[in-house]
């Protein structure tokens, strides 16, 4: 495992410079402007001003500074991807983008961490039911709400138990942020999808172990049911839902654009959709750095885990 640790704590820093160089790229080509000044018109040696204090004029120079920083005119290096400054933004010119991501972050977090918690009581607990009454009732119904939670977009989920939950029926807040209350809503809408994912690759999981030999052996022993399904049968189909939990986790903890829009949430999601409109490219790199980390160390803690999910994986064989 620790050989495991070790090369991917090495690979890190080349895989974020890779996402890096695509994503600046792929901003840099797309058409609009990054100083927009919404119809107004600007001074010329403003706007040159502006464009020189982020090196517009320049795309490689501006390339490279945003990863080393630049010098200022008293000769220390100021900012840069490697000293953990992502420069200002182009949009709210008075803030670093850290500081922007630093306010957000820690909402998109929450939300996210209480949907996945949602999505795994909900889907493993829907998974184990329809795999235990293979072919019933349940089975038919848990299969169908899966279904259902796959194909049905968030911003219409998350409408319809606004109106069921806030209005019709109103046991919990329609906005606002900061209490549990006003958590619920957004989480539960947001952990859908995921649950449903989840609900799928537990059954899937299930039915296949229902069969194996130790399974068998342990009902012959005459141990309980139910003991056989949650120590025997459950441990081992986890595996798929672990490797899933790694990618979904970070995509829930990033921030969901929808999500963050429909209910109003100051998060991640919200500040990446203002700096694609706007062309923020600083912003817009953050965010995208942020989320790209999040995905490699969310993914080697999958990795980790399967060794506790099964002892018989050897990480450093893989």
């Amino acid at each position: 495992m620790a050989r495991l640790i070790f090369w991917r704590l090495v690979q890190l820093p080349f895989l974020l410079l890779i996402i890096y160089t695509c994503t600046f790229v792929l901003i840099w080509v797309v058409p609009g402007e990054s100083l927009e000044t919404e119809g107004r018109q600007r001074d010329p040696v403003v706007q040159e001003a502006l464009e020189a204090r982020y090196s517009l004029d320049d795309p490689v120079k501006m390339y490279y500074e945003i990863i080393i920083g630049r010098q200022s005119s008293e000769g220390a290096w100021e900012g840069g991807l490697i000293r953990g400054d992502l420069g200002t933004s182009m949009v709210y010119r008075d803030f670093k983008v850290n500081q922007v991501i630093g306010d957000a972050l820690p909402v998109s977090i929450q939300l996210g961490a209480l949907a996945i918690v949602i999505a795994l009581v909900i889907g493993v607990g829907a998974g184990v039911v329809g795999a235990v009454w293979r072919g019933g009732v349940l089975d038919t119904l848990t299969l169908g709400i899966a279904l259902l939670g796959i194909s049905l977009p968030t911003f219409v989920t998350g409408t319809v138990l606004l109106i069921t939950l806030a209005l019709w029926w109103p046991v919990l807040p329609v906005g606002g942020w900061g209490s549990v209350e006003q958590m619920l809503m957004p989480a539960l809408t947001l952990s859908l999808p995921f649950a449903a994912y989840i609900a799928r690759l537990t059954r899937l999981g299930m039915i296949d172990v229902m069969t194996s030999d130790y399974v068998r052996t342990a009902r012959a022993k005459g141990q309980k049911e139910s003991r056989v399904v949650m120590q025997h049968a459950l441990k081992v189909a986890m595996l798929p839902v672990v490797s899933f939990l790694g990618p979904a986790a970070a995509a829930a903890m990033t921030g969901s654009f929808v999500i963050e829009k429909v209910f109003n949430i100051s998060g991640m999601g919200q500040h990446f959709v203002d700096g694609v409109r706007n062309k923020d490219i600083t912003l817009i790199l953050g965010v995208v750095m942020v989320y790209a980390t999040m995905l490699i160390v969310f993914n080697l803690l999958v990795d980790i885990a399967y060794t506790f999910v099964d002892p018989r994986i050897d990480l450093d064989e893989r």
